[in-house]
């Protein structure tokens, strides 16, 4: 790693010790700093047992989640961008968000009209359940996809065929919707809002451990993403066996994708605006820099977008999905309008 990159990394990766600190401290109920110091390390300062709870229950869970989700959105489609040499592909590009989205919808939506009762009155096994649904959805999905790379060579045709998968799996939603009960719905439209606050309990702490094996793990592509962007010919040359390198490529983006909305919902934009953030920031093209940077990047902004979230004044909490959208869109546009300056200028 070149010494020029270290400087913006630990800045990165200072504003995420930072952005994690001010999601504990901000909120309805305004925690000084130096009482969230002394709660995290148990040390007596006399802070009062319901700042106890609010972090521990509340905002340390929210913040750990943000945090990973945001990592593993942002390298996923960083992953996906390289694969299909497509700039706006995201990590729902292969449709695996969507069957993610039909596993929790054929659990929610046929609750209520097959078993009389409607998943949101189970309370924690509602939850395991929702998760669960949607983790094999998605890999549902995800065998679909490993199953047409290996029957088709061209990057494009595997992309259409993973948007077709998604507007196949919209519209059977769509029919699930129809002949569902109002109570259902509703718990529906509420998860596909996207939300870092639906994880507690032992959640988190699967949540964070899956996320923290995934993570490393996907950086042992680097060598190969790096290949890849050399054409296929020339990664050939060199000696990549094309097809299983784009096969572990998309699998470990899937899977990243599947955890993160099984967890915490559909979450857009993200993992498509912090790759160019990244690339805009470093100059480069080298994943042995955009890996590591695209996760602390993702995980900031992700960060920044759930303190927006729930910013001291609002009641309860605004949708993740819109905030990340009102952040995500602009970053991407800006980055896009910078890029055609400097191909003019050239």
């Amino acid at each position: 790693m070149k010494p020029s990159v270290f400087l913006p990394m630990w800045l990165l990766a200072g504003a995420v010790v930072l952005l994690f600190l001010l999601n504990l401290s901000l909120g309805s109920v305004s925690i000084p700093l130096r009482s969230i110091w002394n709660i995290l390390w148990g040390m007596d300062g006399n802070e009062s047992f319901i700042w106890h709870n609010i972090i521990w229950k509340s905002r340390m869970p929210q913040a750990l989640t943000a945090t990973m989700a945001g990592a593993g959105l942002s390298v996923s489609g960083l992953q996906m961008q390289t694969v299909f040499r497509n700039p706006l592909a995201g990590p729902s590009v292969l449709g695996v968000s969507s069957g993610a989205s039909l596993g929790v919808a054929f659990v929610v939506l046929l609750s209520g009209s097959l078993g009389g009762r409607a998943l949101s009155q189970l309370g924690a096994m509602g939850e395991v359940a929702l998760t669960l649904a949607a983790i094999g959805g998605a890999l549902a999905v995800m065998a679909l996809i490993v199953y047409a790379s290996q029957k088709v060579h061209g990057h494009v045709t595997l992309l259409i065929i993973g948007v077709m998968i998604g507007y196949v799996a919209n519209a059977v939603i769509g029919v699930l919707k129809f002949f569902s009960v109002e109570e259902d719905i509703r718990a529906y439209v509420i998860w596909g809002l996207g939300s870092f606050a639906r994880v507690s309990g032992n959640q988190v702490t699967i949540f964070v451990c899956i996320m923290a094996v995934l993570l490393p793990l996907s950086f042992l592509l680097a060598k190969t993403l790096n290949l890849l962007l050399l054409g296929d010919a020339y990664a050939r040359n060199l000696g990549l066996n094309i097809r299983q390198a784009r096969l572990w490529v998309i699998g470990c983006s899937g899977i990243l994708v599947a955890i993160v909305t099984a967890y915490c919902g559909p979450i857009a934009f993200l993992g498509l605006a912090v790759p160019h953030l990244c690339r805009n920031i470093f100059r480069t093209s080298d994943h042995r820099v955009l890996l590591p940077a695209s996760l602390l990047t993702g995980s900031a902004l992700a960060l920044i977008c759930h303190l927006i979230a729930r910013l001291p004044g609002f009641e309860g909490a605004l949708p993740v999905n819109s905030v990340t959208a009102l952040v995500g869109a602009p970053v991407v546009v800006s980055v896009l309008f910078k890029k055609r300056r400097n191909d003019w200028s050239e």
